[in-house]
C-alpha cells in the first residue's frame, strides 16, 4: 500500500517510516510534486492535521495521512500547543522556540508538559483520526543532540533522558507520534 504523508519534514518522515511495516510505503509531498506550504490555520492540533490531509486529497487525489503535533505546558495554560512550531515567530526555529519556552518557565515550579500528536487519515473517501499523548516535564536546559523540535528539553514520565538523548528507535517506540502511528498501523492492518 502506498500512502502520501503530508509532510516535507525529513525527520518526521524518517521517524514514521521506521515504525511502519514494509507493506506500507510512504510518499512525501516532494514525491508527489507538492511544493506548497500547506496552510496550518486551525486553532487546534486536530484541525491542522485535518486541514493538511484534506488539502492533499482534494488537490492531488491521493489517499494520505497528515499529522500535527503540539507541546502543551501546564503552567502556561497549554502553550505553545497548536503554535509549537512557530512559538517564537514565523521562522519556525527550534532553538528560538525552546529559548522562549524556557524563558516563560523561569519562575515556574510546575514544569509538567505533554506532547500530543493527531494523525488524520484520508483513505478511500473516509477520514479517521488517531492520537498519541506522552506526559513528561520540561527541564531547565537543553540536553542531547538527537531528535528535533523541543526534544532537548523534554523528559518523558518514567525516563531520565531527554528525547534528544534517546536514539530515534528508542524515541519512536514511546513517543506521542509513535503511539499515534501504532494506532494507524493497527487500523490499516484490519
Amino acid at each position: 500500500m502506498q500512502l502520501v504523508f503530508a509532510s516535507n519534514n525529513k525527520n518526521k518522515i524518517k521517524e514514521i517510516q521506521l515504525l511502519l511495516p514494509e507493506t506500507i510505503q510512504i510518499l512525501s509531498l516532494e514525491d508527489i510534486g507538492c511544493w506548497e506550504d500547506i496552510p496550518e490555520t486551525a486553532d487546534t492540533i486536530e484541525g491542522n492535521a485535518i486541514l493538511k490531509a484534506n488539502y492533499i486529497t482534494e488537490k492531488f487525489g491521493y489517499n494520505c495521512f497528515a499529522d500535527d503535533t503540539g507541546l502543551e505546558v501546564e503552567a502556561l495554560n497549554g502553550e505553545p500547543g497548536v503554535y509549537s512550531a512557530r512559538y517564537a515567530g514565523e521562522q519556525k526555529e527550534a532553538n528560538d522556540n525552546m529559548n522562549k519556552l524556557l524563558d516563560n518557565l523561569k519562575d515556574k515550579s510546575n514544569r509538567n508538559a505533554q506532547f500530543k500528536t493527531v494523525i488524520a487519515l484520508n483513505l478511500d473517501g473516509k477520514q479517521t483520526l488517531f492520537s498519541g499523548i506522552i506526559k513528561g516535564k520540561i527541564i531547565e536546559e537543553k540536553i542531547g543532540t538527537n531528535g528535533f523540535g523541543y526534544d532537548p528539553i523534554f523528559v518523558a514520565e518514567g525516563y531520565t533522558k531527554t528525547f534528544a538523548e534517546l536514539t530515534i528507535e528508542e524515541k519512536s517506540t514511546i513517543s506521542h507520534r509513535g503511539l499515534a502511528v501504532k494506532q494507524l498501523i493497527a487500523f490499516l492492518s484490519i
